[in-house]
Formats: C-alpha cells, sequence, structure tokens
C-alpha cells in the first residue's frame, strides 16, 4: 500500500512530502514551524488517557484553570463519578483502540496529549501480560497518533525506571537504569522511544520521572509507595497503620500538588529551553518511619506496626533513595513548595475534611 509520509519538525523551509510503499495505515508527520506553532492567544486543546487515576482529574482541574474548562477532555474506560463528569468535558477512550483515539484527536482538535494510562508496579507484576499490552502497546497507539497529528505528548516515567545496578543516591537523569518490573521496563521503554522519534522525526516528546505521588483525592492504585498515601487514611480512620515495607525503606516522594504544577510548567516550557527529553522532578525523601513520626505530631497515638511484602519490599529496595532534579531546576525553572512537613499537614486537614463530609468517623 503506497501512503504518504509527512515528517513533524521544527524548520523553516516548505512542508514536503516523502511517499514510501508501507502496509501501515498510519501516517507520520513532519511540518514546518509556521503551520505548527500554536499563536501566543491560542489555548491548548488537551486529552488525558487513564484520567480516572490518581493524576487525571487534579492535572486536569489545573488545566481547565488556566485554559478553560471546554480546552481539557478527560478520559478513561471507566464511569467517571457524578463529580468528575461534571467538572467538564469526559469521554469513553481506549489506549488500546487506536482508531477511537484518531477520533477523539481529529474531532476534538487536539493539540496536547498526556498520556496517563498504565498499570503500575504491584500490579504489573501480578498482571504482566496485562500490563505489557497496556503500557507498551497503548503507548505505542499514542505515539503513532501524536506524530500523525504534530501533538505536544507526555508520557510520565517513574521511580521505577531505576533498577539495582542505577545510581541510587542520588539518580541522576542519566545512568544505568535497567528495572527489574515491567512497570520500570515498560517506562524505560516509553522514554526511548519518545527521545528516538524526537531526534527522528521532531516529535515533541516530554517526559518527567515521577517519585512517589501522595495524594488524598484517590485511593490507592497499585503501586509500591502507596503505603505513603494509605498511611493517612488508616490514621484518621482506625488509629492505626499495617506497613509493607520496612520502617527504614526511604524513597523519594511528592506531594500531588508539586506533581500537578511541575507538568503542567513542564508541558508550557518552549522546546529551546529543554537539554533533555526526560527529567527526574524531586521534592522530598522519606521512609515509613519518618512519616509515621510527623504524622504523630497531630495524632500522637498512631500506632504503625511493619510486615514486610516481599514483592513490594524488593521492589522498592531496587529503586533510587533519592532523585537528582538539578536539570529540571536549570532548565525550566523546576522548584518543590511542599517538604515533608507541609505535606502531612495539608493531607491530615484534606482526609479529615473528606470523612466529615462523608460522615465518617475520626479516630
Amino acid at each position: 500500500m503506497l501512503s504518504v509520509v509527512r515528517l513533524c519538525v521544527r524548520s523553516p523551509w516548505k512542508a514536503w512530502w516523502v511517499r514510501r510503499m508501507s502496509w501501515s495505515p498510519r501516517q507520520i508527520n513532519r511540518w514546518p514551524s509556521d503551520q505548527l506553532s500554536e499563536s501566543p492567544t491560542d489555548s491548548p486543546r488537551v486529552l488525558i488517557t487513564g484520567g480516572l487515576g490518581q493524576l487525571g482529574v487534579g492535572l486536569a482541574q489545573m488545566l481547565r484553570h488556566q485554559y478553560g474548562k471546554e480546552n481539557v477532555i478527560l478520559s478513561d474506560i471507566r464511569r467517571p463519578p457524578n463529580e468528575v463528569y461534571n467538572m467538564g468535558p469526559f469521554v469513553y477512550a481506549d489506549v488500546l483502540d487506536y482508531k477511537n483515539l484518531r477520533e477523539l484527536v481529529v474531532n476534538n482538535r487536539i493539540t496536547w496529549l498526556v498520556h496517563y494510562s498504565a498499570l503500575l508496579s504491584a500490579v504489573g507484576e501480578a498482571n504482566v501480560a496485562l500490563a505489557r499490552t497496556i503500557n507498551i502497546t497503548g503507548l505505542h497507539n499514542v505515539l503513532d497518533l501524536a506524530l500523525e497529528n504534530c501533538l505536544r505528548l507526555f508520557v510520565p516515567s517513574t521511580i521505577g525506571a531505576f533498577g539495582p545496578s542505577s545510581p541510587r543516591d542520588p539518580a541522576p537523569d542519566l545512568c544505568i537504569q535497567r528495572p527489574r518490573t515491567i512497570y520500570g521496563v515498560s517506562k524505560v521503554h516509553a522514554e526511548l522511544m519518545g527521545e528516538y522519534l524526537h531526534h527522528k522525526y521532531g516529535l515533541d516528546f516530554r517526559c518527567l520521572r515521577y517519585p512517589g505521588v501522595v495524594s488524598a483525592n484517590t485511593n490507592p492504585g497499585g503501586g509500591t509507595t502507596d503505603y505513603a498515601v494509605q498511611i493517612f487514611h488508616d490514621a484518621l480512620s482506625k488509629g492505626q497503620h499495617e506497613c509493607y515495607l520496612r520502617a527504614d525503606t526511604r524513597l523519594p516522594m511528592m506531594h500531588i500538588p508539586d506533581c500537578h504544577r511541575a507538568t503542567v510548567e513542564f508541558m508550557q516550557a518552549p522546546e529551546t529551553r529543554l537539554s533533555l527529553r526526560t527529567y527526574n522532578i524531586a521534592a522530598m525523601s522519606f521512609t515509613p518511619e519518618e512519616v509515621a513520626g510527623e504524622i504523630r505530631k497531630h495524632l500522637p497515638n498512631l500506632r504503625v506496626t511493619y510486615n514486610p511484602d516481599i514483592m513490594r519490599q524488593t521492589i522498592a529496595d531496587s529503586w533510587p533513595v533519592r532523585f537528582d532534579d538539578s536539570n529540571a531546576r536549570q532548565d525550566w525553572g523546576w522548584k518543590p513548595a511542599y517538604g515533608l512537613s507541609e505535606m502531612v499537614t495539608d493531607m491530615l486537614a484534606a482526609i479529615r475534611e473528606k470523612r466529615e463530609n462523608a460522615g465518617q468517623t475520626i479516630s
């Protein structure tokens, strides 16, 4: 089948067309800069996949505040809660259905795509085949769509993209990675594919390696760092928590408002300021014992026991203790707002309010 390949690059030259023989109906774009760039007054049109996970709803709210409710479309394969549905546009989107995604991008004139669909570390290890399908096949679909439509594409990476042979304290942006989970392997694959397509075809690919993200707005979703969310719920609901990691397991963490702000600021950064396509971002690093101690400043009777889960502990022991995010700070001005004490105060207040509004008891 004869198809037209359009290549997407920032170039002063006129658009040019290359014809090639291919069995695939998908097309790759390389457009000149005068056809790609948005005018300064244009707002991006944003599609967020996997939007009902830990990060999607909050990011959509932040983007809608800046660009308008109708310019940010949240999507997932699950039915949204009423409050999420009423916040702004929501559509069904299966990242494994390329045709469905393509129609959404074209019909809604999408210019930014945020790809949050993934199975996380612990859940992925229990469902390797499904994780491989969602995390890698789904990624390839959004990469193809971004190339075809000249989108700015954001794909998050993770602390899990590092492995036992990586530098741990701190882990720099560029180093040996070699993760030991399918989640980490799929994220390294995403980092490298995005960088390759950027250099070969001009894809505006952007990626942040998130540390463990702590949020009061969603339930833990199967990640190795989820104890740092569950401990707050347990502290307020029953006054005790059983942790599946050792007390001294130190990992990089971040409060979710910082995570959302980093993502938006990174997406807004001019390409000329980016020396990398994948950056570490950092805020704090703590152990279960340390976060429990900080919570006890507010709830002195909190009891924490430790019953390490072999799989999650092994995963955590292969991850960095701290991130080096000096390149993000230097290139596009990243700076976190929350440390451990500020995060604990905010988390307890937010969860307490949610429980009170739901008529639930507080320990």
